[in-house]
């Protein structure tokens, strides 16, 4: 009889451990393809005592670009801005906000 393990939800790009309570404490940064050579980049995972709405205002004047906050079920508040700002939004995050660079984690290419 034929095993049926390779049928079970695998994800290939979590880290070892349990994935729940790691995506739960850290934020994550993403820089996602959308079409030609634009591109979005999304941040999840901020804790819920910033203000979010306060942090895209900053963030919009300061980069230059347009950006709103995508409520979704599973993943909570994201932050999605135009661009790649991946690196922009990781200092400000680490200087304006004092999070701990080991509680940020970087995606992308």
């Amino acid at each position: 009889m034929a095993s049926l393990d390779n049928l079970s939800s695998f994800d290939p790009f979590a880290e070892s451990g349990d994935s729940k309570t790691q995506i739960a404490n850290q934020i994550h940064i993403r820089c996602q393809q959308r079409n030609g050579r634009k591109t979005i980049t999304t941040v999840q995972g901020i804790p819920s005592e910033y203000d979010l709405k306060r942090i895209l205002k900053t963030l919009k004047k300061e980069f230059g670009c347009n950006g709103h906050i995508n409520k979704d079920e599973e993943l909570g508040d994201v932050l999605q801005f135009q661009g790649d700002q991946r690196q922009k939004v990781l200092d400000f995050l680490t200087t304006a906000l004092e999070i701990p660079k080991t509680d940020i984690k970087m995606h992308g290419f």
